[in-house]
Order: C-alpha cells, then structure tokens, then sequence
C-alpha cells in the first residue's frame, strides 16, 4: 500500500473554525452555506431584471427564506429518515442538534422541491419556470459545501494506492480519496457549465423543465460514480447485491437519475415555447 510519502499532495491542515468573534466561532462550513445561498441569489436577481422574466427580484427576495429553511429542515430530517432512524428515534430530541452535524443532500433536495413548489403557488408564478432557475444555480451551492467538507475533514474517500490520495486527520494512516474535491469539480463545476451552457443557448427557455431534469440526472449520475471512490458510512456499509455492492448515497441517486430521464423524454416531445 502506498504510504505518505509516495503521495502528490498532503492535507491542508486548515482550521474549521473561519473566524471567531468572542466566544461565537464562524465555522467554514456556515459560511459554505451562506456562500451558495446569496450567491444563487445574487445569480437570480440578476437574470429576473430581463423585460420577460417570470418572476421579479422582490419575490426571489421571500423566495431566499423558503430555500433556506427547505434545505435546513429538509438536510436534517433527510439525515434523520436515511441514514440513522434507529438512533434518532431513541434519542428524538437529538435530532434538533444541528450544530453537531449530520444533514443529507437527498433530503436538503426534497425541502427544496417542496419549498419552490409552496412559493410558486402562493406567488401565482410559473413552477417550471422558477424550477428551472433554481435548479441553474443549484451546483454553485454543491461545490462551495463540498469544498467545506474538504475543510473539515470529513467523507473523505476509500482508501487508495493512487498517488493523489491524502492522508485524513480522522481517516486513520493510510491515504484515501480526496472524494470532496471530486464532488466539487463533477456536481459543482462540470455540471453547473453544462446547465450555464443551457440557458445560455436558450434551450432552457424553449423548453421549460429542462434543467431541472438536468440536474437530477447529471447529479445523480456524478454522485452515484464517486460513491464508487467514496467511504461509505460506517453504520451502514455497504448493500451487497452480489455483483455489485451499493452504497446508501447510489441508492439514493439512482431514483433522482431515473425521474430527470422521463422528464426529459416528456420535455423533448413537447413543441418547444417561442425563447
């Protein structure tokens, strides 16, 4: 096995904590959060000053705080339900301390949905239209929460003969994948270019809907690839299927890759809308 020294790169030994004010300590990973959400935010704001925008700044101004709280409450019990039901359910109170972790992608998505589906309806705006811009900025929010991730240490990858692996402080001696920086680069960069290129060539546009089926396929299909480089979680392991031995993460991946793919099959058959 390939030890430390045969390693390109080391860990960057950076402190979790970004800045302290008294006895308040501004973890990186907050400010991840922060960075994706007014980022996005920002990104929308400036695309509803277009004359044929759907949907105005003032109301991407409320819809900021039905995001947030769909990706909090959604993260927390997405965690709760997939990943530890057992041990929450003995211990329920638990589940409202955040702040010692434990919140999934797969669930933040579905408070999203839900939260996007609440504002369209009470805002009378056009779901597949506001679907799609929210979905535009999605990856920048993913890239800056892997990166955070990355920071603190955490789901860091399979262990590794490969030159690139590093070696994480909890990870024990040997190097592993660097599985934070590939979901950064594949579900924040790759994917977010592909769904820039899209609205920019107008199809988004013609065809509503579309780059929300692109982004549950294209993460979908990015997550269910590096969970193969990934460390699964260590109270689930992994589902042995014989051939092939799953992770909870593809589990959860494969349905999102499976409903982008018929979205896109039913928004190709339409005409497409005048851009």
């Amino acid at each position: 096995m390939t030890d430390l020294a045969q390693t390109w790169f080391s860990f960057p030994q950076i402190d979790p904590v970004a800045f302290a004010i008294g006895p308040l300590a501004i973890r990186w990973y907050a400010l991840s959060y922060m960075a994706g959400l007014i980022g996005g935010w920002q990104i929308l704001r400036y695309l509803a000053k277009a004359p044929t925008s759907p949907v105005s700044q003032e109301q991407l101004d409320n819809l900021l705080n039905y995001i947030l709280f769909g990706v909090i409450i959604g993260g927390r019990l997405g965690y709760v339900l997939f990943y530890k039901p057992l041990d929450y359910l003995a211990d329920p109170f638990s589940i409202l301390k955040v702040w010692e972790g434990g919140m999934s992608f797969h669930g933040g998505f579905i408070g999203v949905v839900l939260a996007v589906l609440l504002f369209a309806r009470v805002q009378k705006i056009p779901l597949w239209a506001l679907s799609d811009r929210v979905a535009l900025v999605a990856p920048l929010g993913l890239f800056f929460g892997r990166l955070a991730n990355f920071i603190n240490g955490e789901l860091y990858g399979r262990v590794t003969s490969h030159p690139i692996g590093m070696i994480f402080p909890t990870g024990g001696p040997l190097p592993r994948h660097p599985s934070q920086l590939y979901e950064a680069g594949l579900e924040g960069l790759v994917l977010g270019l592909i769904m820039i290129l899209l609205w920019r060539m107008k199809i988004a546009q013609a065809r509503p809907g579309i780059l929300v089926a692109t982004f549950l396929m294209g993460y979908g299909l990015s997550r269910f690839i590096i969970e193969f480089a990934r460390e699964p979680d260590s109270h689930l392991g992994l589902y042995d299927f014989g051939l092939w031995q799953a992770s909870q993460g593809q589990l959860l991946s494969l349905p999102m890759v499976a409903i982008g793919f018929i979205f896109a099959l039913i928004i190709i058959k339409k005409s497409p809308q005048n851009a």
